[in-house]
């Protein structure tokens, strides 16, 4: 049994995947897996089920919950291994599975791993980035709201998705896969248009392959909506990257340890 975090909470068995049924079930899910086998107590799910205000009957609420979880787990382990525990403790509850059995885990190590060979196997860390970023079925937690512990993941989560996108695109250009790279980066620039990496690393790739004029037009698109939609300039990064392709100086070389995810 395995489960998915990256895009709507899931339960994955016998290679079939099976969506978490209900609001509460999903962010109680998602919760417990997020803590990592660590115990959550009461109050903190009376938190993340209802927010500030939980109902008096909070404490029944949650255990109708638990027991709900359970039977979800037990019915849908009738054809695997064995049933990951919901663990109750006098203060709260355990979820008793795997961190190998989350995606997110799954996501994280492999991008630990590119990082570790990305000086020495740049191409088999693309390959690694690749594996990880595939896992990704959508926006993390994407179905369970605005609970405090599965919110606060979630935008961690994007970011370290983003941090990868973008080694993953300045080790393609460090193998030379440039004209690959540039249409990527496109893409990812229209989506993302504050992250100025891409847009640096677009701008050295297409100067790099004799396309001065369109890398220009790329750093004042992005000016115009730094200052149009935030109201500031460019980093002094971009603006030199911008001095090294007006004045036809030597670009430089993409950086051989690129800033893997922390």
């Amino acid at each position: 049994m395995r489960f998915t975090i990256l895009g709507p909470v899931g339960i994955v068995t016998n290679n079939e995947l099976t969506p978490v049924a209900g609001h509460r079930q999903r962010i109680l899910l998602a919760s417990l897996l997020l803590a990592d086998g660590r115990l959550l107590t009461n109050e903190q799910l009376y938190s993340e089920l209802w927010g500030e205000d939980p109902p008096h009957t909070a404490h029944n609420a949650l255990q109708a919950q638990v027991s709900r979880l359970r039977r979800t787990l037990g019915r849908l382990s009738e054809s695997s291994d064995e049933t990951p525990p919901v663990v109750t403790h006098s203060a709260g509850y355990v979820l008793k599975v795997d961190p190998s059995a989350v995606d997110m885990h799954t996501f994280r190590c492999r991008t630990a791993e590119a990082r570790r060979v990305a000086a020495t196997e740049p191409g088999r860390a693309v390959d690694l980035l690749d594996s990880a970023l595939a896992l990704w079925r959508g926006k993390p937690l994407q179905d369970v709201g605005n609970s405090p512990l599965c919110h606060s993941t979630a935008v961690q989560l994007e970011e370290e998705y983003l941090t990868a996108q973008e080694t993953r695109l300045e080790l393609k250009l460090h193998c030379g896969r440039t004209e690959e790279a540039i249409g990527e980066l496109r893409a990812i620039s229209v989506v993302h248009p504050w992250r100025e990496r891409i847009t640096e690393m677009l701008m050295l790739s297409l100067y790099h392959v004799g396309r001065r004029a369109e890398a220009l037009e790329t750093y004042h698109s992005t000016r115009r909506q730094l200052t149009d939609h935030l109201g500031i300039e460019p980093s002094r990064r971009l603006k030199d990257t911008l001095r090294v392709i007006l004045h036809e100086e030597p670009a430089p070389a993409p950086r051989t340890r690129p800033a893997l995810v922390r």
